[in-house]
């Protein structure tokens, strides 16, 4: 893992990325301009690899820094308060839940920035599946415990940061409404959602929404093309792979990024050749579990199954396959699982999802997922 000061510099200090120029300027702007103004309480929310995190992130920084004044475009990076921020040690800025200290952007295979996420062992993971959702629940009493540094008064600002909000247990909701309702001079509040609909109306009510869900198409794939280059994982990408690829990502150009380099996505075909191949009874499931759990461990076999279940949902709707560069519209065209098997299988992998959260052992999902793949 990469040592804390190299993880927070990479976020708190990145470049800005383009599509986030325009809403970047409009804010430093109010800052900057007399009479200085900015919402107490702003909501980054959208689907996960559109940046919103390291947005946030960059303008805290931005905004705690003694040097924006002559540093409009980010954070100075030397001055006290960034040193702070490097060292994870700022006295004006909280954040919550504990876990989600930056370390990057907000992307599809991320942990999302639920903090310390990184490559670790097996039992590390499985202890960071059992106690994830946890982890990141903000329950009432963190938000009572941000009073004294909401209200202690002083000077400077001071910055609250609520990742994961929809996270909040009600009772957590209602106590922040006070602090939403009675702003507090040189106090500013983030929350960070990834799915906004889970939030309380009246919270939404109360906080001011930052633009940043809309990207321009040719934008995106610009920045997708640069980041990947010519080549994803030693092979040629046509212009017709990188459309693909933000399209799997629903326009995310930060999820697109990921998800080429995702070790799973490489193996899309050979998840068309197995399920074929049991389907028709020519691998057993047993076989089939023994060799893919030499390939993926099971959470990144459950992500595939679920990116090319969707693929066989559209081709069902009567709607073309997004992957060209395997042969799943010719597979379909021989044969055509129903839409009770599809959402069976689906619901199966949610299942699973909970099971492998519960320590259940991987060799067992994964024979057990294997048997349902058969018969879809």
């Amino acid at each position: 893992m990469d040592n804390v000061n190299d993880t927070t510099e990479s976020i708190y200090f990145a470049p800005l990325l383009p599509w986030q120029q325009g809403l970047w300027a409009q804010l430093t702007k109010r800052v900057l301009t007399p009479p200085q103004s900015l919402p107490h309480a702003l909501l980054a929310a959208g689907m996960q690899g559109m940046g919103k995190r390291a947005f946030v992130w960059r303008l805290v920084a931005w905004l705690l820094c003694r040097e924006r004044d002559s540093h409009p475009l980010g954070a100075c990076g030397s001055c006290e308060s960034c040193q702070w921020l490097r060292s994870g040690t700022h006295p004006s800025l909280q954040v919550l839940p504990i876990i989600s200290m930056p370390i990057s952007t907000d992307s599809l295979n991320n942990n999302e920035l639920s903090g310390k996420a990184t490559k670790s062992n097996k039992a590390d993971n499985k202890s960071t599946k059992a106690t994830n959702k946890a982890a990141l629940t903000i329950k009432i009493d963190d938000i009572r415990a941000l009073q004294p540094f909401i209200y202690q008064g002083g000077r400077g600002m001071r910055i609250c940061v609520l990742d994961h909000a929809e996270q909040m247990t009600i009772a957590a909701a209602n106590a922040l409404l006070k602090t939403l309702e009675e702003p507090q001079a040189q106090v500013h509040l983030f929350l960070i959602s990834d799915t906004p609909a889970q939030l309380l109306p009246t919270i939404k009510s109360r906080v001011q929404q930052l633009p940043l869900q809309t990207i321009a198409p040719a934008v995106a794939r610009d920045y997708v093309t640069h980041a990947l280059g010519s080549t994803i994982n030693r092979e040629a990408v046509s212009p017709a792979q990188m459309t693909q690829l933000l399209t799997l990502a629903n326009g995310a150009p930060l999820a697109a990024i990921d998800l080429a380099q995702a070790a799973w996505y490489s193996k899309r075909a050979l998840w068309l050749t197995t399920w074929q191949a049991l389907r028709s009874g020519k691998r057993s499931s047993v076989v089939a579990s023994d060799y893919w759990q030499t390939q993926l461990p099971v959470a990144d076999f459950i992500k595939l199954t679920e990116l090319m279940l969707l693929d066989i949902r559209r081709v069902d709707l009567g709607l073309l396959s997004v992957q060209e560069d395997i042969n799943l519209s010719t597979v379909l065209q021989n044969y055509q699982p129903t839409d009770r098997a599809v959402e069976v299988l689906a619901n199966n992998l949610q299942q699973t999802k909970v099971s492998l959260q519960q320590n259940v052992q991987e060799k067992f999902a994964y024979d057990k997922l294997m048997q349902q793949l058969a018969q879809l």
